[in-house]
């Protein structure tokens, strides 16, 4: 028996008045239907006196708490992996509830199971939302810092090895901010101004200035590579590379970023193993809480909360552009 079109038609208005309603609290939009990501509170970055630091045993040295599928999370944890400060700042790994649209902290610590019960012990303003990155000594206790753009420039001066690299050097410190002008709007922003746009010309512009934005990346590292600095590895491509490499796996599928398949910018893919490679960075790459949580968690996105069959993230970082 065939469903009347007036039923179908009514089902239509009635589901797309309820997704617009999920939306608005998943992404609010502008009147023209541009995703905007709400403005949180943050608190200003501030690192610990080098002299306090000393001689804390683990439980007492300050806490990055992170989630593996947050891309800005992830940015911080590559900081903590490449300058390897593992000895003076422990990572503390929250895990999404979907249920609850909160995070939990695995194991519990200064006894609270919550990243909101821990940022209400920290004493932190209503209006600070309970989002990860977060840094937290506990002597206090109190939050260090809340925001990723302003936590890896604190992680890059954070006390480690002579040996440590400096990814923010006074040379390039132009540049690397010119890099974060693209890119975090067009790019980082960039994927969620598609994946939430609100209509076809709201996603039209997004995609645009994303696909825009990885050309320039491309050119860039054609003439200057291998980094997006020349030779120096930066802050610059440490921010960018939790976004490409969520790519196959999450934003092409779901959010609609798939005109072209990133190894068709095949400087930029050549980059994108590059990075994967360096010392510690594949253990901060968890491709399956990737997408749990984004296809778990989106439902505006995805009703059916079908998590599909996506490629092996080893596959992708492993293998040769291919053949034309």
């Amino acid at each position: 028996m065939s469903i009347p079109p007036i039923v179908v038609m009514a089902a239509r208005s009635g589901w797309r008045w309820q997704w617009s309603r999920l939306m608005g609290g998943l992404g609010p939009a502008d009147a023209d239907g541009n995703y905007c990501r709400p403005i949180s509170d943050h608190l200003e970055a501030e690192r610990p006196d080098q002299a306090q630091l000393r001689g804390r045993s683990e439980q007492q040295r300050p806490h990055l708490i992170i989630g593996r599928s947050c891309p800005w999370a992830h940015r911080t944890w590559l900081v903590h992996r490449l300058r390897g400060l593992g000895d003076s700042l422990t990572v503390l790994m929250a895990t999404a509830d979907h249920r609850a649209g909160r995070w939990q902290l695995d194991p519990a610590w200064l006894g609270c199971s919550s990243l909101l019960d821990l940022y209400r012990a920290c004493l932190a303003p209503p209006s600070h939302r309970a989002t990860v990155p977060a840094l937290v000594d506990p002597q206090g206790p109190r939050i260090l810092g809340n925001e990723s753009a302003q936590l890896v420039e604190l992680l890059n001066r954070w006390p480690a090895s002579e040996d440590a690299p400096d990814l923010d050097p006074p040379d390039f410190q132009e540049m690397i901010q010119r890099w974060q002008t693209l890119l975090q709007p067009a790019v980082n922003d960039g994927v969620y101004r598609c994946g939430f746009a609100r209509g076809q010309q709201a996603y039209d512009r997004a995609e645009t200035a994303l696909f825009e934005a990885l050309e320039q990346v491309e050119q860039a590292l054609a003439e200057r590579g291998p980094w997006l600095c020349g030779e120096t590895l930066t802050l610059a491509d440490v921010r960018l590379f939790p976004t490409l490499i969520r790519w196959e796996l999450v934003y092409s599928p779901l959010f609609g970023c798939s005109r072209r398949p990133l190894w068709q910018f095949p400087h930029l893919w050549a980059w994108r193993r590059r990075f994967h490679d360096l010392p510690g960075v594949a253990e901060t790459c968890d491709a399956k809480a990737w997408r749990q949580d984004y296809f778990g968690a989106l439902f505006p996105l995805n009703p059916g909360g079908i998590v599909p069959a996506g490629p092996e993230l080893s596959t992708l970082v492993n293998s040769t552009i291919p053949e034309a």
